[in-house]
């Protein structure tokens, strides 16, 4: 066979870019790595997740203890060495409500600088629930008019009312009441119906303000719930001896049968609390100030269906560095 009749040689497949999200939050220390798909997903490649309790102490004192940013800095120095390992186009850490309303956080920013080399941006409570709600939109149903989005977080609550076929939130707010700061404020001994009396009034009072901005219909909704809280009240809603999130994530629920859960763990003492499956001793304490969060929210918006999301801010982080990357392609 001539050069003129040889077949060109086989065309190299240029290599999918590699994107990275870290995300440092009250309580835990999350990692995603992934590459984009055509069909506009993406693949993950590595994830990691560790409890770090970073608000630890943060109502009463007001800063960041040196525990909990040694906790911290441990975890991101792993998220290092992992990124490093795959050499990520584009990596975003971002930093949430433990950090903004530490007045040390500039110290914890400088070590993990230092120590781990990662520049942490400490976000907006806007810009956080901005990041949910690209994050956990796709799991939103067409099906409905809408869906009120919740993200319970150990610092923080984000609510987004969504609209089918908006681009843009009807309403979105975070309020500064997490598991973290419920726990350490009511004690391994809390009392759930002192937990809930407490919140209520907090999410009476957003209701009233989302009401100026249109009325939400609850027959034409759906709740779409994220985090710790809800992910673990969907897996034993499921039955599962283990957490195992392809299963949980986009599973839809009965919110009757959900708060019937509620009501079962509400019952119970921390040391039963961390014999559940899925709950175990890290979420014993937590757990039930999420499930008071999540009653008061249902209390408020009673849509019949819940769909859970075992995604979040760094699914819309990563959502939003694959749209810089095709605006520059």
């Amino acid at each position: 066979m001539n050069a003129e009749t040889a077949s060109p040689p086989p065309r190299r497949r240029r290599p999918s870019p590699v994107l990275a999200a870290i995300d440092l939050g009250t309580n835990n220390c999350r990692l995603l790595i992934a590459t984009p798909l055509r069909s506009g997903g993406f693949r993950v490649i590595e994830s990691f997740s560790r409890v770090v309790r970073l608000g630890e102490g943060l109502g009463r004192s007001g800063v960041l203890g040196g525990p909990a940013m040694e906790r911290a800095v441990a975890a991101l120095t792993i998220c290092a060495e992992r990124v490093r390992r795959h050499r990520p186009y584009r990596l975003r850490a971002i930093a949430t409500e433990a950090c903004r309303r530490a007045a040390n956080s500039g110290e914890l920013l400088a070590r993990v600088k230092s120590v781990a080399g990662i520049d942490l941006d400490i976000i907006s409570s806007d810009e956080e629930a901005r990041l949910a709600a690209v994050g956990c939109a796709p799991l939103m149903d067409r099906s409905h008019a809408g869906a009120l989005l919740f993200d319970i977080g150990g610092g923080s609550t984000e609510l987004i009312w969504l609209r089918a076929g908006e681009a843009e939130p009807v309403f979105a707010t975070s309020m500064p009441l997490g598991v973290v700061g419920l726990a350490e404020r009511f004690g391994p001994g809390a009392d759930y119906r002192a937990i809930c009396a407490a919140v209520m009034p907090e999410f009476a009072a957003v209701k009233r303000r989302m009401e100026r901005c249109a009325p939400f219909v609850p027959a034409g909704h759906h709740l779409l719930g994220t985090s710790g809280t809800v992910t673990t009240l969907a897996a034993i809603a499921l039955g599962l001896p283990h957490y195992r999130r392809d299963k949980v994530d986009a599973s839809w629920h009965d919110c009757g049968r959900i708060l019937s859960i509620v009501e079962q763990i509400s019952g119970l003492d921390l040391e039963a609390r961390a014999r559940l499956a899925c709950i175990g001793p890290e979420r014993a304490d937590l757990v039930l100030p999420g499930c008071a969060l999540f009653s008061a929210i249902h209390a408020h918006w009673p849509c019949r269906r819940l769909r859970v999301a075992d995604r979040g801010l760094r699914e819309g982080m990563l959502r939003e560095l694959m749209a810089e990357g095709r605006n520059e392609a």
